[in-house]
């Protein structure tokens, strides 16, 4: 690839990490220490648009952004060690160094947390960007110049357009192949495991 200072994008939630594990615990952890019913097992099907947007289906308006902090300090302690890697993940990261790219992470959780998941999982990305939700991710993919951006979530194809971006779907998520595709998706992937080739099938294309 001549234009070989490609940087490729990663959605972490469902995309690099399954986080549900971590999140309904918090989400049942959050339930226990404020009284209040959360159905986690509900919850953790819609992953990927800000916590805001979970939180409101639970609690008053006036509570959501204590309650958002009390969430995020709860989970480092929760979260973290119950969430696995995604399959692929890894390879998928070593695909983009392999090619001589760069590879980041752009993410709606909160920063601090979503570096903690990929210390803990030994993922090494060139950068980790937090708390952007669709089109607002186009802000960090433009900064980095990212050409590609890979995510699960309809949303994640809507940052990936705002910012000129192919858009490369992996159905891992909340969101089914066709519904990524009707979203405009330029790629869709079953996971993880197939970006690989598909990132070697995609070089010579850009030469």
């Amino acid at each position: 690839m001549a234009h070989m200072a490609l940087t490729v994008g990663f959605d972490l939630d469902m995309t690099l990490i399954d986080s549900r594990p971590g999140i309904r615990a918090c989400y049942q952890a959050l339930s226990e220490r404020t009284g209040t019913y959360i159905d986690a097992d509900l919850a953790v099907t819609r992953l990927g648009p800000p916590l805001a947007e979970e939180l409101v289906n639970w609690f008053p308006a006036e509570e959501i952004a204590a309650m958002a902090d009390l969430y995020r300090a709860m989970y480092p302690a929760i979260a973290i060690t119950a969430t696995p890697a995604m399959t692929g993940a890894r390879e998928a990261i070593a695909a983009v160094r392999e090619a001589g790219g760069r590879a980041m992470v752009v993410t709606a959780k909160y920063e601090p947390n979503a570096k903690l998941h990929l210390a803990h999982l030994g993922i090494e990305p060139d950068a980790v960007i937090g708390d952007l939700w669709a089109e607002q991710k186009a802000e960090a993919l433009r900064e980095h110049d990212a050409g590609v951006y890979v995510g699960d979530h309809v949303g994640d194809v809507r940052g990936a357009r705002a910012a000129g971006a192919l858009s490369v779907a992996v159905a891992t998520g909340p969101c089914p192949q066709e519904e990524l595709r009707a979203a405009g998706a330029d790629v869709v992937l079953t996971d993880l495991t197939e970006f690989p080739r598909w990132l070697s099938d995609y070089r010579p294309a850009r030469a």
